[in-house]
C-alpha cells in the first residue's frame, strides 16, 4: 500500500503574522463568560490554561483559565471575562495563538494552507498549475490542480514526491492515466 502524503487535521489554520488561527467564537455561553469555541482545527489542543491567545481583528491579547471540549465544540474561559456581555464583545471573533505553540506537524503531514497555491511541477519540470483546492476523500486528500487545466492528484507518496512550503512548489510523477 502507498504511503500517503496527508495534511494535518488543522484544516483552516490560517498563518497570520506570527500567530495561526484556531477557531472562531461563536457566542457566549452561560453567564459567567464563558465563550463557546467552535476550533478550525486540532490546534485547539494547544489552548490550555496559561496560553495567550489574541482576539478579534485587533488581536486583543488575553490568557486562558481554561478550555475544555463541549461537544463539537470547546467552551473557552478568558482572565477579566466574567460576564455574559463581556464575552459577547468577541462573538464571531477568530481566536490566535503564536505559531510556536503550535504542535509539531508529524512527517509528510502539511496544513491546508500551507499547500495551497504551491507551484505544481513534474519531476521533469513541465509547470501543472497550482493547488486550488484540497479534497478530503477519506483514504486520502486529493490536490486540485488549476493550470492549463484542471488535475485531481491524490495525495499519495506514489504521486507526490516532493514538497516544499517554503519554495511554494510540489513536485509529482503523473501515474499512466491521470492526466488523460
Amino acid at each position: 500500500m502507498p504511503g500517503k502524503r496527508r495534511t494535518a487535521p488543522a484544516i483552516y489554520a490560517r498563518p497570520s503574522g506570527d500567530t495561526l488561527t484556531v477557531g472562531r467564537i461563536v457566542r457566549p455561553h452561560g453567564v459567567r463568560g464563558a465563550m463557546l469555541l467552535e476550533p478550525y482545527s486540532e490546534l485547539v489542543t494547544a489552548v490550555v490554561a496559561g496560553t495567550r491567545v489574541q482576539l478579534g481583528e485587533e488581536r486583543t491579547s488575553a490568557t486562558v483559565v481554561a478550555c475544555r471540549k463541549h461537544g463539537a465544540r470547546y467552551l473557552l474561559e478568558l482572565k477579566g471575562h466574567t460576564s455574559h456581555e463581556s464575552a459577547e464583545r468577541w462573538r464571531d471573533a477568530e481566536l490566535r495563538i503564536a505559531a510556536d505553540k503550535a504542535p509539531a506537524l508529524p512527517p509528510d503531514t502539511y496544513f491546508h494552507w500551507q499547500l495551497l497555491g504551491l507551484s505544481v511541477v513534474t519531476e521533469e519540470g513541465t509547470v501543472l498549475g497550482q493547488v486550488a483546492e484540497i479534497l478530503s476523500t477519506g483514504a486520502n486528500d486529493v490536490y486540485l490542480v488549476r493550470g492549463e487545466r484542471e488535475l485531481l492528484l491524490p495525495a499519495t507518496s506514489e504521486v507526490i514526491r516532493q514538497v516544499d512550503p517554503g519554495t511554494g512548489r510540489m513536485v509529482v510523477h503523473l501515474l499512466p492515466g491521470l492526466i488523460d
